[in-house]
């Protein structure tokens, strides 16, 4: 993991969520300035107290960062927080600079996209660090989070979607899926996880196991797995069963609360890593 430098100033091109907020917070404990750039219709405007400076942008307006950062002699940067990707059909007012940029990527998957930007911003001298180099406690842990233990049905159904998954993010495609006696219900696109959740789950009527994993290529640098209260009120909504998370790859926000409402509903969540021959264990 890329460890941020010592300049006084970062920057954080911040999406929805609560991850925004909680980097802003972690930098400036440690003495970072913060000059965040927000996005009109998916960044809470509760970061422009979190941050010291926030500039508001829109989606695609990509000369318009780097103008900013410049401008408050930002030189180190870190991508935080989530972006509705359907938004790229409809929502979407790319400046010059953003329009060149868009227009030379191959395909428009998540990773050829970012890596695009953060190559184009650090030709510009500001250098893309980690999305978690403050925030190494947020990382999933491994093991039992809850007090219900899957079963081994459900531990069958962990390993059949471990891999499924694993296949998906190579693809690019996406870091979840959903599976029920080793079928496969739902596999997550550009829908996003709670989205591909409600589908698998509407069709299982019940008993569904969700598996996320990071993508075997994974970038530290952008578009993390992350998991909180919402994917449990979620997995709980359509009666399913099991969340099986890649542990020390992927974000867990608000883990105690998260815990206690998987607790109340009777749902599993496990952390797991994979050992040699690629099984997952807990």
């Amino acid at each position: 993991m890329i460890e941020a430098g010592q300049a006084t100033a970062i920057g954080l091109i911040a999406g929805g969520g609560q991850f925004p907020l909680l980097f802003a917070e972690a930098a400036r404990a440690r003495g970072r300035r913060v000059v965040a750039i927000a996005h009109v219709n998916e960044t809470s405007a509760e970061l422009e107290e979190k941050a010291d400076c926030t500039y508001w942008v829109k989606l695609g307006q990509l000369g318009k960062i780097i103008k900013y950062f410049k401008g408050e002699g930002v030189r180190e940067t870190v991508f935080a927080g989530t972006i509705t990707k359907t938004r790229i059909f409809h929502d979407i007012l790319p400046d010059f600079k953003g329009l060149t940029l868009w227009n030379k990527i191959d395909n428009r998957l998540d990773d050829a996209i970012l890596r695009a930007v953060a190559a184009s911003l650090e030709e510009e001298g500001i250098r893309v660090l980690a999305s978690t180099c403050y925030l190494d406690h947020l990382f999933f842990p491994q093991g039992l989070l809850t007090r219900k233990k899957p079963s081994a049905a459900q531990m069958d159904d962990i390993r059949f979607g471990w891999k499924i998954a694993r296949e998906v993010g190579r693809l690019d495609i996406g870091q979840c899926v959903v599976v029920r006696d080793r079928s496969v219900l739902a596999v997550e696109a550009i829908e996003g996880t709670d989205a591909a959740i409600r589908r698998g789950g509407e069709l299982s009527g019940s008993g569904a196991v969700v598996v996320k994993l990071k993508k075997p290529d994974q970038d530290f640098r952008f578009d993390l797995p992350a998991t909180g209260p919402r994917t449990i009120e979620t997995l709980a909504a359509v009666k399913g069963v099991v969340l099986a998370v890649e542990a020390g790859q992927s974000l867990l926000f608000d883990k105690e609360v998260m815990i206690a409402a998987a607790d109340r509903a009777g749902l599993v969540v496990v952390g797991l890593r994979e050992d040699e021959r690629g099984e997952p264990h807990y």
